[in-house]
């Protein structure tokens, strides 16, 4: 997947979350970032980029994103996972990182490099893997509804579905 195309529930519609990852084979766990986008209707489109075989490519994505209209940037990247920190070093966009699971150390080298970011560079680090990706979908529509009435309602309504659920 070089690139994935804007989902949205809105047809033609700008994409607000830009989705990246480290390789191809990192679609199967972000693609749970993509289907709760779409479950709630929010453009966002996915692109593979390498913060070590494609860094120019990466930079430019970053310093392009937000006048492209993207609002958040969801990146995520496996083993030493410096995407998430070379996308926030060109965009003051908010940045979500979702270490991958890896051979080496099952992810914790992925988390310890997408969190341990030098100040001035915030990347906010969610769990490794699937959790994480949903995580950050769920993090990406939390900050779009601080201006999208809509988006807000959504998320009110899935934390009351949640309660009802686990009784709590």
């Amino acid at each position: 997947m070089a690139k994935a195309k804007s989902k949205s529930a809105i047809p033609n519609s700008k994409s607000l979350v830009g989705i990246l990852m480290g390789s191809k084979s990192d679609w199967e766990t972000m693609r749970a970032a993509a289907e709760t986008l779409a479950q709630f209707g929010v453009a966002h489109e996915a692109h593979v980029m390498s913060a070590h075989r494609s860094p120019l490519l990466a930079s430019e994505f970053a310093a392009k994103a937000e006048s492209r209209g993207i609002e958040v940037i969801i990146a995520a990247a496996g083993g030493a996972a410096h995407l998430a920190g070379v996308i926030a070093a060109h965009t003051t966009l908010p940045v979500l990182g979702v270490p991958m699971k890896s051979d080496a150390l099952n992810g914790l080298d992925s988390l310890l490099s997408t969190v341990q970011m030098p100040a001035g560079i915030p990347v906010g680090t969610l769990a490794i893997g699937k959790p994480g990706a949903t995580n950050a979908a769920l993090f990406a529509i939390a900050i779009l509804a601080n201006s999208r009435p809509e988006l807000k309602k959504k998320l009110r309504d899935l934390g009351l579905s949640r309660k009802r659920r686990f009784g709590k």
